[in-house]
């Protein structure tokens, strides 16, 4: 045999051995099909696969997440409620007790904390000493945070309650010492302030304050007394008082803040309280000392004819030129009436009864 013919027959059967059968290889004489229907029909009959989240059956593993994810959540919302009903019960507390209630209150728990035993006590003794140390050091704990906390916050809240220094006046010097202290407010006292739409913020003047501001001066040391913010007081005075009539000028930092108002503090002036008068025409309202208080009509923008303040110099001149040794029992007196109006009256009966000694020792000298 040749070597060509050998070559060709290798060949052939290497061909038959790597050929791949065919449906139509397989079944003689059936009809070839095109390769979409025989793909669908594969389709239609392979089964579909077995739903695994309800068919297959929980394992061991699968319990296990399922227990611990309970424990979790069980813990999260214990947590929770233990943190509500702390907040809850500080939040009562604090509303019906000062820190010092609490403080005494509570002494006995923070202080079972230090449970000591004999030592001829018993062993069961000396466990129940430890365990019930132990299970009340938390809540002691708790408590003293919260007292500590507690003063933290009054301190801060202290500093912006109470006026900014504990003598708001420099000292007056020794030859002024017999010198009456008038203290003004200026917000329907002095002034009023509004605002409208058209014209926006107007501060207005109110009549006669220039005649009671240069009369005054000359008998007492004048201080504006604002609850107002320093930055409006003080270039309100500087328009309101060209002349430097008024000595000092105390804004809203001066003030106590108590119950939600700002009220003066007479006694932080570093005056004798006996020798302060503060006029105001929300006197009673402002200030905490009403026995210094000299009330006197709010003046707004719209009465022009308000003389009120004129009205005053004659009493506020007496005053100072008498020099009573303490104004709160004069002041006192004069509760319940127009103080103007009564110190006329006054004057007059006064001035009668002068008169009527006049006629009597002349009569008597006849």
């Amino acid at each position: 045999m040749s070597f060509p013919i050998l070559r060709s027959r290798l060949a052939s059967s290497l061909t038959k051995h790597h050929r791949r059968p065919l449906s139509s290889d397989v079944l003689s004489g059936a009809p070839k099909e095109p390769l979409a229907s025989s793909t669908a029909s594969a389709a239609a009959v392979t089964p579909p696969p077995p739903n695994t989240t309800t068919d297959a059956p929980l394992g061991p593993s699968d319990a296990n997440i399922s227990s611990s994810n309970k424990g979790w959540r069980f813990l999260k919302y214990g947590l929770i409620g233990a943190l509500t009903g702390a907040t809850a019960t500080a939040g009562y507390v604090s509303y019906a007790y000062t820190l010092d209630e609490i403080d005494v209150k509570t002494r006995a728990l923070r202080s079972s904390v230090n449970f000591n035993t004999t030592d001829d006590a018993s062993a069961v003794e000396k466990f129940k000493g430890l365990l019930y140390s132990a299970a009340m050091t938390v809540p002691a704990k708790a408590i003293e945070l919260y007292l500590e906390m507690g003063r933290l916050i009054e301190e801060q809240v202290q500093s912006f309650a109470e006026p900014y220094a504990e003598k708001l006046l420099p000292d007056l010097h020794p030859a002024e010492r017999h010198v009456f202290t008038l203290v003004l407010d200026l917000q329907e006292t002095l002034i009023h302030y509004d605002w409208t739409r058209e014209k926006g913020w107007q501060t207005l003047k109110r009549p006669g304050v220039d005649s009671f501001l240069e009369h005054l001066a000359q008998f007492y040391e004048i201080v504006v007394y604002s609850d107002e913010q320093s930055m409006f007081v003080d270039p309100v005075v500087e328009r309101l008082d060209p002349k430097h009539c008024i000595r000092y000028r105390l804004s809203k930092g001066a003030t106590k803040y108590q119950n939600g108002i700002h009220y003066r503090d007479l006694s932080k002036l570093n005056r004798d309280p006996g020798k302060i008068l503060y006029l105001s025409g929300h006197a009673l309202e402002g200030c905490l000392q009403p026995e210094n208080c000299v009330p006197v009509k709010p003046w707004k923008q719209h009465e022009t004819d308000d003389t009120a303040l004129l009205d005053f110099i004659p009493f506020l001149e007496f005053v100072a030129r008498t020099s009573p040794p303490d104004i709160r029992p004069v002041l006192a007196s004069y509760q319940g009436c127009e103080i103007p109006t009564e110190f006329i009256r006054r004057s007059k009966d006064y001035q009668r009864r002068m008169e009527e000694q006049k006629q009597h020792g002349r009569l008597w000298r006849r």
